[in-house]
């Protein structure tokens, strides 16, 4: 399955969650799209642990496939909860990070300036957006990008950040200080729904 390119405040919609977790998408219009989107109809079991894996998956970005090989990636590690561990290694990826630390002003933002070589991990150049950040890593933004006004308008309307990386905005550079903790990350999404949907498809 490709990755999702339409309109994120409509699928933000369908999905009753604010994909880019600011509660905009949801302010004027909190209920599905179309003609009968304010008649919500009861979801079964497996619909309802499907639409939290969408949410999950659409709110990173990802497709299909790698989206369930970060998910088995996450079953391969022997500490913490398999859905927790997903969690976290979803925010490890580059494109998140670069969103985090306020370089960009949604994720689809921050995947196109990586995937144009803008973005550096201590001090060389990564184009990977699905790049794993370790803790202690530094993300920065190259020499000859500096300049960019997307870089610099998102830099300005970030009001706060997350305590898990901090950012110097006169260099232009943030560190991932730690792995996040579960009570950092979107409150609203259940991940061990996640993971029994996949239990489920073996």
């Amino acid at each position: 399955m490709s990755r999702y390119t339409g309109p994120s405040w409509k699928q933000s919609r369908r999905l009753g969650i604010s994909l880019t977790e600011t509660g905009k998408e949801l302010s004027k219009r909190p209920f599905p799209p179309g003609q009968h989107g304010n008649q919500r109809k009861k979801l079964s079991e497996y619909a309802t642990q499907k639409n939290e894996k969408q949410k999950l998956r659409f709110m990173y970005g990802l497709n299909e496939r790698q989206f369930a090989t970060l998910f088995k990636r996450a079953g391969k590690i022997t500490e913490g909860k398999h859905g927790e561990n997903f969690m976290i290694l979803l925010e490890r990826r580059l494109d998140n990070l670069v969103y985090r630390l306020g370089l960009a002003t949604t994720r689809r933002q921050a995947r196109q300036l990586v995937n144009h070589g803008h973005i550096t991990v201590d001090g060389k150049r990564v184009d990977i957006p699905s790049y794993l950040v370790e803790p202690g890593q530094v993300i920065g933004v190259r020499e000859r990008s500096r300049d960019l006004a997307i870089i610099k308008e998102a830099v300005e309307a970030t009001i706060s950040r997350l305590e898990f990386v901090n950012f110097d905005a006169d260099k232009l550079e943030g560190t991932f200080v730690r792995l996040p903790l579960r009570s950092e990350l979107n409150a609203e999404i259940d991940e061990a729904l996640v993971v029994e949907y996949y239990n489920k498809l073996g």
